[in-house]
């Protein structure tokens, strides 16, 4: 890997390789305060030069916004990446700030026509079901995401922020490709459940904010250092006495960043990186950025190599971290355990 190209992992048992890096392409222009486009373009471009080919939006990213913003990009590299979005958060049209999670059949069909449409492709590669809607039958869900396969919208499927029964459940209906869910030195409740299960079945882990949405690399200490319309204003781990209490579980990371000569956000991802090995599945974190040189950063922490000392250092970190992931934890896997 002498040109910086990374490695490959595959997308379940069928699904296609892919780098063993993705980006998660949420804060391009939603989510995250101001951006510029000019950035992101190129970030995506970098991105692609040093191997990864995994590129993750969802129409609820700014209404479709982002899905629109990167339809350029995915045209012109069409042959070279796999295209991932999502479904199920839905927008009230009399209210645009609230999301309505919908799994229901006529609404999965009505949202894959428009990112279709949005993204401006003939199939979409990796559909996922963004989060459960526990009053639809997920059999129900996954049998309709089943019948786009049939019909060449889609070419495989993803589901995020399931529980092991329902991975299990589902990939009974039709394979699962990926299951997406957190998971970082801060995230780690799916290692008890989610995590075996998609190894039994074959699924690849497909690990979303694994810098802890940038606070794992020391780029904010607390959400009054963010922008207004920044959405992690809204997260308890970085509000008040959760923020400082945090902000000290860094520490042990900052150690092994200087043995290793790598950033504290570097430590986090090849941390990330190990628990493919430690657990016995391919996982692909999908770190976020708009910034070409921190795209560059992120994939040179697929070359470190922790050791076991090192693991045994970082493993405390997360039972102590202070504040849950989201101010309601009924929408992920670990409220539904």
């Amino acid at each position: 890997m002498t040109d910086g190209r990374i490695t490959t992992a595959k997308l379940g048992d069928d699904g296609p390789e892919v780098g063993v890096q993705g980006l998660g392409c949420m804060g391009m222009n939603f989510g995250y305060g101001p951006s510029d486009a000019d950035a992101s373009r190129a970030t995506l471009e970098r991105a692609l030069e040093l191997g990864v080919t995994l590129y993750d939006t969802a129409d609820a990213y700014g209404a479709g916004e982002n899905e629109r913003f990167l339809s350029p990009f995915f045209k012109a590299h069409r042959d070279e990446l796999v295209i991932a979005t999502k479904f199920a958060l839905s927008i009230p049209p009399d209210d645009p700030t609230r999301r309505v999670i919908r799994n229901d059949p006529p609404y999965i069909r009505q949202a894959v026509e428009a990112s279709l449409k949005r993204l401006d492709v003939d199939v979409i590669d990796l559909y996922y079901m963004h989060r459960r809607d526990v009053n639809v039958p997920i059999e129900e869900s996954v049998g309709t995401m089943a019948e786009l396969v049939r019909e060449g919208k889609v070419k495989h499927l993803g589901l995020s922020e399931v529980t092991a029964d329902e991975l299990r459940a589902a990939h009974a209906v039709h394979p699962i490709a990926a299951v997406q869910s957190e998971w970082s030195l801060f995230s780690r409740d799916i290692e008890t459940n989610v995590v075996p299960a998609a190894r039994d079945l074959g699924v690849t882990l497909v690990a979303y904010s694994p810098l802890g949405r940038g606070f794992l690399t020391g780029s904010f200490a607390t959400a009054e250092d963010l922008s207004s319309d920044d959405f992690r204003r809204q997260q308890p781990r970085f509000t008040g006495d959760n923020a400082a209490a945090n902000g000290a579980l860094l520490e042990p990371i900052r150690a092994v960043a200087d043995a290793h000569g790598a950033s504290v956000g570097q430590i986090a991802l090849a941390w990330a990186y190990q628990q493919a090995s430690l657990h016995g599945l391919p996982v692909i974190p999908i770190p976020g950025t708009r910034k070409p040189s921190r795209v560059e950063e992120n994939t040179a922490a697929t070359r470190i190599v922790l050791t076991d000392d090192e693991l045994a250092l970082l493993d405390p970190i997360a039972a102590k971290v202070a504040g849950n992931r989201y101010a309601d934890m009924a929408f992920t896997s670990a409220g539904r355990e």
